[in-house]
């Protein structure tokens, strides 16, 4: 067990996932958005000095629930102008006419000040998934990626959203014709992807809703369901398994690598940690998140809140940067 929290390569995450899967030993770990740093602990109950994690209720044992001196608050400095996202939406726009891609996912850092410490944040925040690394990064995501129990595999692709005090907030939803589009492709997407690694996939479910809680009020989101069956003998190599389905599709976009390399174009600050991975092996079952709803430090000391959306050839940039402004908050 490492000391002090520290990374790994790739290569070296997939390893040791493979190892401590093959002997059913219990292991957080997680790989940021570049696929190129990683870390893991075989001890998740009691992890390495700086990693707070929970999954679905579960998690580390360094400390319980405190009832904390005032509620979290979260406040905006200096969100991205819109003239800057515009270039950005712009330089996809040109790739998406060119064919480069069918849909990219656009994001952008809004520098924010909180009334606490980012593990007050992890503690208070209402997620199915909440992730702590030292006090430069927090993750409460509402999205699972992969989910692997004996041979089944199963993947939840989360694309769309709504304000969910809107009249008619989910026919609205559920019949946009962008969202719509968008849904499609990254649930195609993810399916192409889980073929890659496993037999006999399927989308078992298109496109519930979902509600999220927030500080500012409920939000919709919209969410598919896709299965397979890993090949017999290999449902516990999960470094095999997973890591090369990253990075995952509903932060990126399709064609995947294209996408990619349009991203790395458009975007003007690096995605860290943020839209990476995570995961928790009980010694069974493996359960995944995707690193989305972050506020993450950046390389001058200031906190960032990072968010973002996908992008087709029928978006409208004002539409956009909106819905980026609009899922930047704090979950209760």
């Amino acid at each position: 067990m490492q000391k002090e929290f520290h990374t790994i390569s790739a290569s070296e995450l997939r390893k040791q996932m493979n190892e401590l899967g093959r002997l059913r030993v219990p292991f957080v770990w997680g790989v940021d958005f570049d696929c190129k740093r990683g870390f893991i602990t075989d001890r998740p109950e009691t992890p390495d000095i700086g990693i707070r994690w929970q999954v679905r209720g579960r998690g580390d044992k360094a400390g319980v629930q405190r009832t904390l001196p005032r509620k979290a608050q979260m406040r905006t400095m200096a969100q991205p102008a819109p003239e800057e996202y515009s270039v950005m939406f712009n330089t996809v726009m040109d790739g998406l006419r060119r064919g480069d891609s069918f849909l990219t996912n656009l994001t952008a850092a809004t520098r924010v000040e909180c009334n606490c410490s980012l593990e007050d944040i992890f503690l208070s925040a209402a997620a199915p998934y909440k992730l702590l690394i030292a006090d430069d990064f927090v993750c409460f995501s509402p999205e699972p990626f992969v989910k692997i129990s004996g041979r089944l595999i199963s993947t939840y692709p989360m694309k769309g959203t709504a304000d969910a005090s809107a009249e008619n907030a989910e026919s609205i939803l559920l019949n946009d014709y962008k969202e719509l589009c968008e849904h499609h492709t990254i649930t195609d997407l993810m399916r192409n992807d889980l073929n890659s690694v496993a037999e006999n996939v399927a989308v078992r479910r298109f496109r519930y809703v979902e509600r999220i809680s927030t500080v500012r009020g409920e939000i919709l989101q919209t969410s598919s369901e896709i299965t397979g069956r890993v090949p017999a003998g290999k449902e516990f190599d999960f470094g095999d398994i997973i890591l090369p389905l990253l990075p995952a599709g509903s932060i990126t976009g399709a064609p995947k690598e294209a996408t990619v390399g349009l991203i790395r174009k458009a975007e003007t600050v690096r995605r860290g940690w943020y839209t990476g991975v995570f995961g928790f092996f009980d010694g069974d079952t493996m359960d995944t998140a995707v690193m989305i709803r972050c506020i993450q430090r950046g390389d001058d000391g200031q906190l960032y809140f990072h968010s973002g959306g996908g992008i087709t050839v029928n978006s409208v940039c004002e539409d956009e940067y909106s819905e980026l402004i609009t899922k930047i908050y704090l979950t209760r």
